[in-house]
């Protein structure tokens, strides 16, 4: 029997049990910093060496840690769905729990990229730095999108949404846009599930979503014993 395609949406919260903050804190800004000066284009002009040593440090923090259950319960349910993640974290937590099927809508801290060519983008495990040049001598930005570029996986993304059989939401508060959009592509009669411990309040969806209060790692337990009765 061909298995049920199931299509996750993953932000922040996921990874926040992992011990990765989470994008924004409750003053505005991103492990310290202004968003505007580390995640803008306008940022990375302005202070490139603060943009670089910035996600030099996001990326060593990440080597330090590992996935949580509720990575690893999307991983198993391999077993018996067709999973497809489409996640808003840059981090690999996703990939080192074993899911095989991650497209990343906001880039990730383990790629970089030239910043005359967007294609051409290169693996990367250490620092960057300034002076760390693409084959034609182009220096080399994190593979981030960063607010006010364009989200070149959005079409795959979308596409994935429309052929949900299940669509489930965690750790993410639906208001960041274009990724919060997506449910809005999938089928109204599917299942649809939201796990946050404070899911946002959503006026005007047309889609029903059945809520699981609690953080991601418990909240996979309740999804996958609710998923059985599809197996």
């Amino acid at each position: 029997m061909k298995k049920k395609k199931l299509i996750v949406l993953t932000g922040a919260g996921i990874s926040a049990e992992s011990g990765i903050k989470t994008f924004r804190d409750s003053d505005g800004l991103w492990e310290g910093h202004s968003i505007n000066d580390v995640a803008t284009p306008e940022g990375w002009h302005k202070n490139p060496l603060l943009v670089l040593d910035f996600y030099n440090q996001r990326r060593k923090q990440l080597h330090l840690v590992k996935p949580n259950a509720a990575h690893t319960i999307l991983a198993e349910l391999e077993k018996d769905f067709d999973v497809h993640i489409i996640t808003q974290n840059v981090d690999n937590l996703h990939e080192k729990a074993g899911s095989t099927n991650v497209l990343h809508l906001h880039g990730e801290l383990l790629k970089v990229r030239s910043t005359r060519n967007n294609a051409h983008i290169l693996d990367w495990n250490e620092d960057l730095n300034f002076g760390d040049n693409d084959d034609h001598g182009h220096q080399l930005r994190p593979h981030i999108v960063w607010f006010g570029e364009e989200v070149p996986a959005l079409e795959e993304a979308v596409h994935l949404a429309q052929q949900a059989d299940i669509f489930v939401v965690i750790g993410t508060s639906l208001q960041v846009y274009p990724a919060a959009g997506l449910i809005e592509f999938t089928t109204e009669k599917i299942p649809h599930y939201y796990i946050d411990p404070k899911p946002a309040r959503i006026s005007n969806m047309r889609n029903h979503l059945e809520v699981i209060p609690y953080v991601a790692s418990e909240g996979m337990v309740v999804l996958k014993e609710k998923l059985s009765v599809f197996l």
